[in-house]
This record gives structure tokens, C-alpha cells and sequence, in this order.
């Protein structure tokens, strides 16, 4: 094999190989170890897929359904290349007997079309839009390792880990967002052993490329000057960007400003944003107008106002862009956009109540949708590590040995058995994140 990524070489006997293969994934199933001929990107993919606990006759489970996956996909950046996709893949897949499918980054179908023959076979293992096709739910396959390894790759009958997958074949390629280089999803190909052909691996890197460029420029980059952000997720410092200018690292007291008025557009009154700031009663506006008169150079010309207290421009909060993310349903962008709590250090009244909103909402909103992807990315945060509650929720849907040693450990922590009523002491532990060093209360 000259080609790892190619699933036969030339002249190659595609009967011959299947057998050879069934024989490897016997083997591999059985006593773990990867004979030849399995490639190189498989056998890794193979080992990836038992250390995530796959088994070799599992299936894909359906995630999202009806409104829930409509919603998902409306929001999702790749909505806007599908008439590209469609266009360039659409005939070749029907004519073919193929499928064409579209997943997210974390290995979720999104679409899936093509010959209505085809579509019929495929449902019976799942392979409908809204499953998980990521490799750490059903192992090796071509969508799913190809975001897993953000390279095009081929998977060939019997390399798939899963048995009911392995009369298929596939071809998938990432698409990355083009001014960020982040992996946004895969176009993929499947149906018969003829995808295994080195042109079908061309064929869908070059969709992925035309679909890159397709958002190049549906998405231009957004321009410095157009826009005043506000950073304050996982950092007691905010950064506030003002359009053009340079970057400002503001004082907790002025970051707490900032937040409140950000996300008060219509403005908040002296006595307003004393109550919000301080819960030390006997703290006088003397000593909040002394803080905005600081505040106010280093703020961009007019920007602070007064009568009542405002921002003369529109600020875009990061807290604000994962508050609308998680209402409009799109949990794994918001997941992606948040940092960690908003200035965890706080202590202004307002600010805490805003921090532990967002937390608890982002919280509820994983422990329900049950995604075991998103759960694994919060529980292995820093402000997640603690959270018994998410590392139980990943338990029910990936229990893992050391998903479990985990959670042994943490209620080991957080009890004393034999002590009745003894309450659960709760560890202050520091991190440092964005240059900012702080100490999150674990929830329980």
C-alpha cells in the first residue's frame, strides 16, 4: 500500500481484501492485536474506538429528531453550503446508489440523502440525520474519523468496527470554517465497495474545498472597526476590544461595570448598579462615581454615558453570544463559545446571580441532552472536574472504567461514610485561565 488514506491500491482484489479484513477485525475484537492488511489510519482508529469502550456490535443512537434537529441545523454554519453540496454531490449519489451525509464537528449526522433504495438500508443501522456517527460512539467510519483526524479518509467494508456497518463503504472529508481553520464538520460518501476507488477520496476533498470556499464568502471575517467586544468568560480581568483600537484589560470593579452595562443597553441608574455592584449596603454613590470616573479613560471617547449610566455603542458580550446560542437550541456552539464562569471571582451581587445562570443553564441543557462528546468536554474543564452531577450523567451514557473511577472518587471526596449527616466539605480549588488565576466552587 502506497497510500495509507486510499482503501485499495490499484489491481488490489476487493473480494480477497474484504476477507483478510474480517479476519483483522476478528483478531483485533478477540485478543487486540492489528495484523495486516489493515492500514495504518485504521488500526489506530481501531484502538481509538476500544479505548472509548465501542463494542464490535453496537449501533449509532439517534440524538436529535423533528424540531430539535431542525433547529440544530438552521444554526448550524454548514446550512448555508447544502445547496452547494447538494449541487455537486446530489446526481453523482442518486445515479450511483450512494448516499450523501453531512456531520458537525463532534461526528453528528446533520443530512443524509440520496437513492431512495439506499436511504431504506441505511436506516436500519442508523445512519439517518441526527445520529452520532463520531468514532467514540460507533467506532471506525469514515465521517467520524475524518473529523476525528481532520484528513480525508476511506473506510473500506470490513475496517469499520462495527459488524452491521461493514457491508458499506465511505469516503469523507472535513470542512473547516475558512478563517478560522476550525473543523465545522465532514461531507461523506457511502454506499458500495466501488467508493473505494482513490477518485471517490478526490471527489469529496474537493466538495470540501468548494464548500470552504462557499463560506469564505457567505462569512467574510467580521472587521475590527465594526464591532466593540467584551471578553469575560474564564477571567477575572474582562478585555474589552474597542472597534480598531487596542485591546483594554480592565480591573475586576470595571470588568463588573462593563458586564451590567452590557447588558443593560437601555441604561441603569446610579442606585441601579450600586445594588448590583456592592452588597456591602453602607457602600455610598460617592464611591461608585469615584470608579466610573476611573473607568471612564480608559474607555474609547464617549463610549461610558450617563443619566442614566449606558454604553453609547453596542457591546458584544461573550456571556451574551452562549446565552443565545443555548436559546436557540445550538448547545455545541455554546459549549464551544464558553470559556468558563464570567469573572468567577466576582463577588458584585448581579454579577454572581449572571455567572450561576449561565452555569446552571449550560448544566441542565448537557445533563439533558445526554451528548456524550459535550459531556466529556465539560466534565474534563477545569470548572467541570468536580461537577458530580455532569460525571454521572456521562456515566449513563459512556461508562467507561475511568469515567467511573471518577466518579468513585469525587463522592469519596465529597462524603464520609459512616458519619451521618455529616455535610460534604467542598474544595476551593485554583486555576489559571486567560492569565487570571481563580477558585471555582465545584457544584454538586
Amino acid at each position: 500500500m502506497t497510500d495509507q488514506w486510499v482503501a485499495l491500491e490499484p489491481g488490489a482484489d476487493p473480494d480477497e481484501r474484504v476477507r483478510a479484513l474480517r479476519r483483522a477485525h476478528e483478531t483485533f475484537t478477540t485478543v487486540g492485536t492489528v495484523p495486516r492488511p489493515v492500514r495504518p489510519v485504521v488500526a489506530e482508529s481501531w484502538r481509538r474506538s476500544a479505548r472509548a469502550g465501542v463494542g464490535p456490535d453496537g449501533t449509532a443512537s439517534v440524538e436529535l429528531t423533528d424540531d430539535d434537529l431542525g433547529a440544530y441545523r438552521a444554526e448550524h454554519p454548514l446550512a448555508q453550503v447544502m445547496p452547494l453540496v447538494r449541487e455537486l454531490v446530489g446526481t453523482f449519489a442518486a445515479e450511483g446508489s450512494h448516499l450523501l451525509a453531512v456531520c458537525d464537528a463532534h461526528g453528528r449526522l446533520m443530512w443524509v440523502e440520496g437513492h431512495p433504495t439506499t436511504l431504506r438500508q441505511a436506516d436500519r443501522m442508523n445512519f439517518v440525520p441526527g445520529a452520532r456517527w463520531s468514532e467514540a460512539a460507533v467506532g471506525t467510519n469514515a465521517p467520524g474519523t475524518a473529523v476525528a483526524v481532520d484528513r480525508p479518509v476511506q473506510v473500506f467494508a470490513a475496517e469499520h468496527f462495527i459488524r452491521r456497518v461493514q457491508p458499506w463503504t465511505c469516503a469523507a472529508a472535513p470542512i473547516h470554517d475558512p478563517h478560522t481553520g476550525r473543523v465545522l464538520g465532514a461531507v461523506d460518501i457511502t454506499g458500495g465497495d466501488g467508493l473505494a476507488h482513490p477518485h471517490s477520496l478526490g471527489f469529496v476533498q474537493a466538495v470540501a474545498r468548494a464548500a470552504e470556499s462557499q463560506l469564505s464568502l457567505v462569512t467574510p471575517p467580521r472587521q475590527a472597526e465594526d464591532t466593540v467586544t467584551l471578553s469575560v468568560l474564564g477571567r477575572d480581568e474582562a478585555e474589552l476590544r474597542p472597534g480598531g483600537g487596542r485591546r483594554v484589560r480592565l480591573s475586576r470593579r470595571h470588568s463588573e461595570v462593563l458586564v451590567l452595562l452590557a447588558r443593560h443597553p437601555e441604561g441603569m441608574t446610579g442606585d441601579e448598579l450600586l445594588c448590583a455592584l456592592y452588597a456591602d449596603e453602607s457602600v455610598t454613590p460617592v464611591t461608585l462615581r469615584a470608579e466610573l470616573a476611573r473607568l471612564r479613560p480608559l474607555l474609547p471617547p464617549g463610549l461610558l454615558a450617563s443619566r442614566p449610566y449606558r454604553l453609547s455603542v453596542p457591546v458584544e458580550c461573550d456571556a451574551a453570544l452562549v446565552e443565545r446560542q443555548l436559546e436557540t437550541g445550538a448547545l455545541t456552539a455554546a459549549i464551544r463559545a464558553y470559556r468558563g464562569p464570567l469573572l468567577p471571582n466576582s463577588q458584585a451581587p448581579a454579577v454572581v446571580g449572571l455567572r450561576r445562570r449561565l452555569a446552571g443553564a449550560l448544566r441542565t441543557a448537557l445533563i439533558t441532552r445526554g451528548d456524550p462528546d459535550l459531556l466529556a468536554d465539560w466534565a474534563h474543564a477545569p470548572w467541570g472536574e468536580h461537577d458530580l452531577a455532569v460525571w454521572r450523567a456521562l456515566a449513563a451514557v459512556r461508562p467507561t472504567a475511568p469515567v467511573r473511577a471518577r466518579i468513585a472518587a469525587l463522592e469519596a471526596e465529597l462524603s464520609v461514610p459512616g458519619v451521618p449527616g455529616r455535610r460534604p466539605q467542598v474544595r476551593q480549588t485554583p486555576w489559571v485561565t486567560s492569565g487570571a488565576t481563580y477558585s471555582q466552587r465545584p457544584p454538586v
